[in-house]
């Protein structure tokens, strides 16, 4: 094997080194806490309440009572990593669905859960995905 079999290599080290000096390759940062535009987070915390809803056996609807935390990475769409306190409403499941719903006060009734949730999204398509969730009760 003579020094040919080499240069294509190398050519393809000296271009990738290049490319990535100018810029073509983005490197993924990971979860930022960023300011997020409030149109997609309420559309992103609209998406999963009505979810969380969907999935449940509760009487009641439950609703998302307090935003905690809020971190986005954006890769081929925006992926939201949301912390959440969702509270029991006094809407029941198969009522008419009001838009706005107080939350349970009464002792016996009242229930929360601090909810941790992945959402993928393409907002610009209006396309959801949940792909994690867990809540506990506060």
């Amino acid at each position: 094997m003579g020094v040919g079999c080499w240069r294509n290599p190398l050519l393809l080290l000296a271009a990738l080194v290049l490319a990535a000096r100018l810029g073509h390759f983005q490197r993924w940062e990971g979860f930022q806490e960023k300011s997020t535009s409030v149109k997609n987070m309420n559309s992103t915390l609209k998406f999963f309440i009505e979810t969380y809803n969907n999935a449940s056996n509760d009487t009641y609807l439950f609703q998302v009572d307090k935003l905690l935390r809020s971190q986005m990475q954006l890769t081929t769409g925006v992926e939201y990593m949301v912390t959440v306190k969702i509270s029991r409403t006094k809407c029941e499941r198969n009522g008419t669905r009001n838009h706005s719903c107080p939350i349970q006060n009464k002792k016996k009734l009242k229930k929360s859960f601090i909810c941790e949730f992945l959402v993928y999204t393409v907002p610009w398509m209006n396309y959801y995905q949940l792909w994690n969730n867990s809540c506990l009760e506060a």
